[in-house]
């Protein structure tokens, strides 16, 4: 008997030993690929997730053995580049993750594998530039620029010209920068006294994300709004960088370094001060909360951020129950098609969004569970959109059968991909896309912000 058959231990992962200079040895990585490989090949289980392990499957059932030994090396690469770090077969499918003493985490693997390619400099200029959030939020932000980039990217002609020239996919509907950064109009909310009952932090610190700050501000507004309805004080983190995803994501793992040390001193400072930290994209929290714990496995300012890191309706849940959540709402939200993202579901935290916005009466919420196919950057290269699409093609259909009268994702990125995958599918269909903190603003019955 296996060491986790019939076991109910929770998956547990290793830390992530990326100082070491075996972690980029390109043998040792090739060695383990193919273990890991052979074991994917002999299950299957994952073959309805990412594109990952079709193409792998696809690579052996073609091979002259039928094998994973009968697959070249350098095709392995194919493999890691479908890739998009979802966790969800780790989280979700993989009944071999450790403890199981075959002790497979394939995400992992497949940042180990990017690690090693973007030490080699086999990554575009493209993909570095795309993971730079900041460089570009800071210049296509500025008022002038703003409306430029918004209308160049609305362009045929100029979208053109960035297919040539980068790669971006010119299909590809791209967010709009806003002329007004969150971080410039946000109004942090004032203090209020200490509640019976109060259990969960009385009071948040917002880490507003690159989205939110350069692209849609106004969700940030909405969230600050329904802290001060509910009698939340709130401050904006004192210095926030990108919280490290995209870069590492492309295997940047020096660049996720540089920004752990802008961000983690002043996170830390908050969480030892009491403060429950917000981030209102579930890829930053999900940054926090399980990537940099195991990239810093023994940093206790880290381990301090993570304890304090919640999703926004984590937070608004356990407030719900030590009753202190107000449910004085004005209005119906009707029928709402909510898109949970990969990077909510595998934070182990439940559907708070779902259970939030069922709590405002007369509204029924249809819970979409599968990936959307986006993932930040990937879904915009040219080589990748009509993948991303044929992956979101079962969330498009969902929704459209949901017949809702709002598309709702906590991922804004997804939010627009499904809106984009639903008008390019042909179907016309009346629904409003708004960020859940938008919908529940709307419930309160909230003057908007932006």
């Amino acid at each position: 008997m296996s060491k986790r058959e019939g076991s109910l231990e929770a998956p547990k992962r290793h830390p992530i030993a990326w100082r070491d200079a075996a972690y980029y040895d390109e043998d040792k990585v090739l060695a383990e690929m193919e273990r890991v490989f052979d074991i994917c090949h002999g299950c299957r289980r994952c073959v309805n997730l990412c594109n990952s392990f079709p193409t792998l499957f696809d690579l052996v059932d073609e091979s002259s053995t039928m094998e994973v030994d009968g697959v070249a090396k350098k095709d392995y690469w194919k493999v890691v580049d479908q890739c998009y770090l979802c966790d969800i077969c780790f989280m979700t499918k993989c009944p071999y993750v450790p403890p199981h003493e075959w002790d497979l985490d394939f995400p992992h693997l497949m940042l180990r594998a990017k690690a090693v390619k973007f030490r080699k400099g086999e990554v575009k200029f493209r993909d570095k530039l795309l993971t730079s959030t900041d460089v570009l939020g800071k210049l296509a932000a500025i008022p002038v620029v703003a409306q430029t980039v918004n209308a160049a990217n609305r362009n045929a002609a100029a979208r053109g010209v960035l297919q040539s020239v980068l790669g971006v996919d010119k299909r590809r509907e791209l967010p709009p920068y806003a002329p007004a950064k969150f971080r410039g109009k946000a109004r942090p909310t004032s203090s209020w006294p200490v509640r019976d009952g109060e259990r969960t932090p009385g009071k948040v610190a917002i880490f507003s994300t690159c989205y939110i700050n350069y692209n849609e501000p106004g969700i940030g507004h909405d969230l600050v709004a329904v802290l001060t309805h509910n009698e939340v004080p709130s401050v904006l983190a004192p210095q926030e960088a990108c919280c490290g995803m995209p870069k590492l994501e492309l295997g940047d793992l020096e660049g996720v370094d540089r920004l752990k040390q802008r961000n983690i001193p002043a996170l830390a400072k908050l969480a030892r001060e009491g403060y429950a930290i917000l981030a209102p994209v579930p890829s930053c929290a999900l940054m926090f909360k399980q990537e940099l714990p195991l990239l810093y496995p023994d940093d206790g300012d880290v381990a301090a951020v993570a304890e304090a890191m919640f999703d926004p309706f984590e937070y608004f849940v356990l407030r719900h129950k030590d009753g202190l959540l107000k449910t004085d709402f004005k209005r119906s939200l009707g029928k709402v098609a909510y898109h949970i993202p990969c990077h909510g579901r595998v934070q182990n935290v439940g559907q708070k969004t779902r259970e939030t916005l069922q709590l405002v009466p007369d509204t029924e919420v249809t819970t979409i569970e599968r990936c959307a196919g986006h993932d930040g950057t990937w879904g915009v290269k040219e080589e990748y959109f009509e993948q991303s699409m044929k992956i979101g093609k079962p969330v498009f259909r969902q929704v459209v059968q949901a017949a809702p009268d709002f598309i709702s994702s906590d991922c804004p990125i997804a939010g627009r991909h499904i809106q984009q995958g639903i008008r390019d599918g042909g179907t016309q269909l009346d629904a409003e896309k708004a960020h859940p903190l938008t919908l529940l603003r709307m419930a309160y019955g909230l003057e908007e912000t932006r």
